[in-house]
């Protein structure tokens, strides 16, 4: 009987030694899932335009168009306000956010409501001039993780992880 509750004192022990790194692993796990889920967006976003040979948008869905945690939209704005609206195009939803992930975006231009527009080419635009390029950071944060998705003028994106990279500045900085 000693030795079961020694073993068990001792599983106790290293349970409780192992958790924060658990913690740590499913924080993570989330964001990759998060940083997954807003790439392909952005890339479904920009494969439409191109098949479509006209613009098509990325907005969060919330209604003042600033808070990307309650998910985004995939749609083709046929009115020009940058929000998605009744009897547009919608091509895809993504539901909420995890809990606990921040987001931040930085574009070069800085005006409400966020967005991420390409035009007919696959390169990043501004809503109101197609042929106005269009570039920053979405930045997703959880914890102590950060991973920045940066998009450049041509409308290429990469991921990239601030704590690696000293070059990879973010919207959450």
């Amino acid at each position: 009987m000693v030795e079961l509750l020694l073993v068990l004192a001792l599983a106790g022990i290293l349970l409780a030694a192992a958790a924060p790194a658990y913690q740590q692993t499913m924080q993570r796990q989330r964001l990759r899932a998060a940083v997954t889920d807003l790439v392909a967006a952005i890339d479904l976003t920009r494969s439409q335009a191109i098949a479509r040979g006209s613009m098509v948008m990325l907005a969060p869905l919330d209604p003042g168009g600033i808070d990307w945690r309650g998910g985004w939209i995939v749609f083709v704005d046929a009115n020009g306000n940058r929000r998605p609206d009744a009897g547009e195009t919608a091509i895809f939803r993504r539901g909420p956010l995890p809990d606990g992930l921040r987001m931040g975006i930085s574009f070069s231009s800085k005006a409400p409501p966020a967005y991420v527009a390409y035009n007919g080419a696959g390169r990043s635009c501004s809503a109101a001039n197609s042929l106005a390029a269009r570039w920053g950071t979405l930045s997703l944060a959880l914890g102590d993780n950060v991973r920045n998705i940066k998009i450049n003028m041509l409308g290429r994106l990469r991921v990239c992880d601030p704590a690696v990279e000293a070059a990879c500045t973010g919207a959450l900085d």
